[in-house]
């Protein structure tokens, strides 16, 4: 939990029993891998810092060890703005209902000092931006919902399922370089225009998570191109990140490719499917969200590095092998911020192991790939002409 903490000083190890959380879906992952075709083990506490360790971050206190998630005071408390991509900085006077230079975070807080953080909140989420309450979300009593099953099929209806990545960032790639792992084949699919936006990130991590799944890309712009029908329709599983708005330009229904295709369908989102299929959510903030975060003599920070994000990919890779072997296809939601209310509500019951204290706080680590990613698209002839779509 080295990435715990003040930026100066030691870091906060009140946080440890989440390392014992991590641990135990690591171990859970380890029996169901097996299931589906080949044991995985992992290092669960050390997947909480790996992006950490290959981008080498430490911790900032207030701000995300990435930077771009931060804590300020609302009229009544505290909120986190999440601000990783091009334009939501230039939201902010959106946000705030007022003209000004969003570089200015003197203007910036004390336009925020005047708004509650459930007004921010709300017209965030009309905006498109990451802004979490801190501990919003309700204890969770399982870390993931089962929105609907589908026909009953043979569970493994091939000796190497087919799973479809449509995910990004690093939750969802998680989950499938862990199923891939595990002996699945996994095609990744991007946009032509809008590739992974972690391809920009540490191509080591990249590789981490990337590395073994076939690259394809698709025009999701281009209506008339059936690629992608053919991909999930064939698939046992996909992996997706979307709010559902896209699924449906798409004309793409989980509950309808389950019921009809025998496909099961992981939807992992900042809020949930379900819930709050509308808001957008990150690993930072989302985990703020669910109750994981510290306050110590009135300073506030985040724990681990977008914890969010790791905890969720393996839950969803538990959930992924799990919906393969059913007898049924399901349709599961899996909410960043459920998943870390989840933990929460778990870590209250656990007491940390008896690790000595240099292991609580121990330093992000890197766990390398066994081989390279696949440059985007570099498999998109070869499985058009497999699925018949030129």
């Amino acid at each position: 939990m080295a990435l715990t903490g003040p930026r100066e000083g030691p870091a906060v190890a009140s946080m440890a029993a989440l390392a014992r959380i991590a641990d135990e879906l690591a171990e859970r992952w380890r029996v169901v891998s097996t299931a589906i075709g080949a044991e995985v083990i992992v290092d669960g506490p050390a997947l909480l810092g790996e992006r950490a360790a290959f981008a080498g971050l430490t911790r900032q206190g207030s701000v995300s060890v990435g930077g771009a998630a931060r804590f300020e005071r609302a009229s009544d408390g505290w909120v986190v703005l999440n601000l990783p991509r091009a334009g939501d900085v230039a939201a902010l006077p959106a946000l705030l209902g007022e003209s000004f230079d969003p570089g200015d975070w003197v203007a910036v807080r004390e336009r925020l000092a005047t708004r509650s953080a459930e007004e921010l909140v709300a017209q965030a989420g009309l905006l498109g931006l990451a802004v979490a309450r801190p501990s919003e979300r309700k204890p969770a009593t399982a870390p993931t919902q089962l929105l609907g099953h589908g026909a009953n099929r043979p569970a493994l209806v091939s000796d190497r399922p087919l799973v479809v990545d449509l995910s990004s960032l690093w939750a969802g790639p998680l989950a499938g370089s862990l199923l891939a792992r595990a002996g699945a084949r996994v095609i990744k699919v991007e946009g032509t225009d809008r590739p992974d936006g972690a391809r920009q990130g540490p191509k080591g991590f990249f590789d981490l998570l990337n590395g073994g799944k076939e690259a394809v890309t698709v025009d999701f712009n281009d209506p008339s191109d059936g690629f992608l029908r053919r991909l999930v329709e064939a698939a046992d599983l996909v992996i997706e990140g979307s709010r559902p708005r896209v699924m449906d330009r798409l004309g793409i229904d989980p509950q309808w490719l389950a019921e009809q295709h025998g496909t099961s369908w992981l939807s992992i989102t900042g809020h949930g499917r379900k819930d709050d299929p509308l808001r957008v959510g990150f690993g930072d903030d989302a985990a703020v969200a669910g109750g994981l975060w510290w306050e110590h003599d009135e300073a506030v920070g985040f724990v681990a590095d977008a914890v969010a994000d790791p905890l969720s990919g393996v839950v969803a890779a538990i959930a992924g092998a799990e919906a393969l072997l059913a007898d049924r296809a399901q349709v599961v939601d899996v909410a960043l911020a459920g998943v870390a209310a989840w933990a929460c509500a778990n870590m209250e019951s656990l007491a940390p192991r008896d690790w000595p204290d240099e292991a609580m706080v121990a330093a992000p680590r890197v766990r390398r790939s066994h081989q390279a990613a696949e440059p985007q698209g570099a498999s998109s002839v070869t499985i058009r002409r497999e699925f018949g779509v030129g």
